[in-house]
């Protein structure tokens, strides 16, 4: 088997390796070719457009950054000439009305199509330990499944295109809210002058507790978000995917709402390459 990846950034160059390591070959491209030469020396074959990766590929998989960028790389009417008889894999978080409609586009251009987005950050990514989603049919899974398991070992059948996309997305505003409601409890424990370690002894050992307000805590504490695995911008950008969606269930985002605007501003901070921890000093702007 060949794989055609395309989009090779803080999550793809990762998971490229994998498939490297488990003697799959690849043909990686990215729009910002610096960032492939890491991958040149792992061995994979650098492709130099979309439509080269797509027609040395028997299957295609996406790690864009969103459905614009999908629709610029792998839709386009050049690259649309080279899907017919390749299937699609895409990993990246989008929307699920964006995934059923490229879905449709790439059907149409005779080519099949899968969504297996995954959670789970760069050490994750290294380790083949993501949480891989599928939405696929149940033969599609099948097939495709000893691939996806070079990812995480126990990818999940969600359910049909959008299932798994949909997950995805509920899953990173989960991320936004617990991220922004802890950085406003520890903002205000740290302003009344409580000592942080004693407030962090209670929650850890209440019902409220949740892994994520350890791994943040030290970057809120320094303020120091450099070297991000998820960056404010990407955070942003799924919120708003969320937002949109949930609206048009006539679901209640109000308090989505209100952390979104929270990410806009850490992003007008000049933060929005950070860590998404970062939105901690749009909640606490005191001694930036």
């Amino acid at each position: 088997m060949k794989v055609g990846f395309l989009g090779t950034g803080l999550m793809g160059q990762p998971m490229v390796k994998r498939l490297l390591e488990a003697k799959i070959s690849v043909v990686a491209y990215n729009r910002t070719q610096s960032k492939l030469a890491p991958l040149r020396d792992a061995g994979a074959k650098i492709a130099d457009s979309p439509q080269e990766a797509i027609r040395e590929s028997d299957c295609v998989i996406l790690m864009l950054t969103n459905a614009t960028a999908i629709h610029d790389t792998l839709l386009s009417e050049a690259s649309r000439q080279e899907l017919k008889g390749r299937t699609v894999v895409q990993m990246g978080t989008i929307s699920p009305s964006d995934s059923k409609a490229i879905a449709s586009e790439i059907v149409a251009a005779g080519g099949e199509y899968i969504e297996a987005p995954v959670l789970g950050s760069i050490p994750e990514a290294e380790a083949g330990k993501l949480m891989v989603m599928v939405g696929a049919s149940g033969e599609q899974f099948q097939k495709w499944l000893p691939l996806l398991k070079n990812f995480g070992s126990e990818p999940l059948h969600i359910g049909e295109i959008g299932a798994a996309a949909a997950v995805k997305l509920a899953l990173n505003q989960l991320i936004a809210s617990l991220t922004s409601t802890f950085a406003l409890s520890l903002g205000f424990v740290q302003n009344q002058g409580v000592e942080v370690e004693k407030f962090m002894q209670i929650l850890r050992q209440s019902a409220l507790y949740a892994p994520t307000f350890d791994k943040k805590l030290q970057r809120m504490l320094d303020r120091n978000y450099e070297n991000p695995n998820f960056p404010t911008k990407h955070l942003l950008k799924d919120t708003n995917l969320f937002l949109t969606e949930a609206k048009s269930e006539g679901l209640n985002v109000s308090s989505l709402e209100g952390i979104r605007q929270i990410l806009e501003i850490a992003q007008n901070m000049g933060l929005a390459d950070d860590d998404y921890s970062a939105l901690f000093s749009a909640i606490n702007p005191k001694n930036n």
